[in-house]
């Protein structure tokens, strides 16, 4: 069980504190409900761009990083499509300094054409060195495209293309700081060597005067259900041909999400999972598959991706794949598997939370999805799901109506 205090500043700025003295470290962790899913189609990458520029210097402090150092902190930054996180971990009795430095950047950001330029030209050369020149770098972004219709999952948090970054202007940047950057979209949560009054009134003194912005809500357009089989063919310099294959599942708080989650485990959960048994270990025709999903907070895809053994036909590969899924459809999984795959859930969650920067994170991306509190209740929700679950579940996502393949061709071969 996760204790925890939670306070709201009058401008919406929501606090999370957890207190453990087992550690003299204290962790600073600031969640903005602002990810790729959240930018204008024709300006992408914008929330990824925004992960950078944060580093880039504020309106009072030149510099991050180095005021951080000399009070003994370390810090980092990841974004998804959906949040963009901040965090930093320093000595407890030092933590008034990672406040000062996030309360000046939540303010405002120092927005010079210099930084914009740098960290442009750093996210330019990352989409080139990831998405453009690395093998299989483009996988996902033809998945993403083929797979979407009209959601923003449509494109990665890298940008739909590198133009967009390429073009941004100092007002776009400003635009989108002021309008997601504010108290009210983000989430605070220290948790470490502290005491909960303590931080509640040093969040109000360096927080509380940030002005909010309107409460706009989230116009995110709805997939639709797909209801045609979607199909992509690639050719590249790549080492062996690939396969991947996805289907849309179910948005992160339904219990199909829990179910596909298990899913992913009993394919592709290491070196006992039944992909790599079947399709690597006996039957050889992959070098390497994996199965998996993002964990995104709208419907979401599973996907289904391999390696192919040279001199194995894309077909016979994906015949394969597709037997696989036909038996989890059509024979009910043992007790025994689905317990075991719930155990090694179980302890991905636990060892997670061992460190107190997970806990930190997870309490702030718990709170996002609706309350904090629920973090001491998910493992019950993947407990509830029984292996009639799992197989209704199999026979309700993989419907060929509903997936998505690209046949990934190596021009060696």
């Amino acid at each position: 069980m996760i204790h925890f205090n939670k306070h709201t500043l009058h401008n919406g700025l929501k606090i999370i504190v957890h207190e453990d003295n087992s550690t003299p470290m204290a962790v600073v962790n600031i969640m903005y409900n602002v990810g790729a899913r959240d930018e204008d189609p024709q300006k992408t990458g914008f929330a990824h761009l925004f992960e950078h520029l944060m580093f880039g210097g504020s309106i009072n402090i030149p510099e991050y990083d180095e005021p951080l150092q000399k009070a003994g902190g370390d810090n980092n930054a990841y974004t998804t499509n959906d949040l963009t996180n901040y965090y930093c971990v320093l000595p407890a009795q030092n933590i008034e300094t990672a406040f000062w430095l996030e309360s000046d950047r939540m303010l405002s950001l120092a927005f010079n054409k210099k930084s914009l330029n740098v960290q442009r030209k750093v996210v330019c050369e990352e989409f080139k060195e990831h998405y453009i020149n690395k093998p299989y770098g483009d996988i996902w972004h033809n998945m993403r495209n083929l797979a979407f219709d009209v959601h923003p999952y449509k494109w990665m948090t890298i940008g739909k293309e590198l133009s967009h970054i390429e073009n941004a202007t100092i007002e776009d940047v400003k635009a989108f700081f002021f309008k997601h950057y504010r108290p009210n979209n983000a989430i605070v949560v220290v948790a470490g060597n502290v005491q909960s009054n303590q931080i509640f009134q040093l969040v109000e003194k360096w927080f509380g005067n940030i002005p909010s912005s309107e409460n706009s809500i989230k116009n995110i357009p709805k997939e639709p259900q797909q209801n045609n089989a979607k199909f992509l063919e690639l050719q590249a310099n790549v080492p062996l041909d690939a396969i991947i294959k996805t289907w849309h599942i179910d948005a992160r708080l339904t219990k199909g999400y829990y179910a596909a989650d298990l899913i992913t485990e009993i394919f592709g959960g290491g070196a006992s999972s039944r992909l790599y048994n079947s399709l690597v270990k006996n039957k050889k025709l992959f070098s390497s598959i994996n199965c998996y999903h993002f964990g995104s907070i709208d419907p979401g895809l599973l996907t289904i991706e391999g390696k192919l053994i040279k001199g194995i036909k894309m077909q016979e590969a994906e015949n394969a794949i597709e037997e696989e899924l036909e038996k989890l459809k059509s024979t009910l999984i043992e007790n025994n598997e689905l317990q075991k795959v719930k155990n090694r859930t179980e302890s991905m969650i636990t060892f997670e939370d061992i460190s107190v920067e997970s806990r930190a994170n997870s309490l702030a991306m718990y709170e996002l999805l609706g309350d904090a509190a629920w973090m001491n209740t998910e493992l019950e929700k993947y407990q509830e799901i029984t292996i009639h679950d799992i197989q209704q579940y199999a026979q309700t996502i993989f419907n060929t109506k509903n997936s998505s393949t690209i046949h990934y061709y190596s021009k060696n071969n």
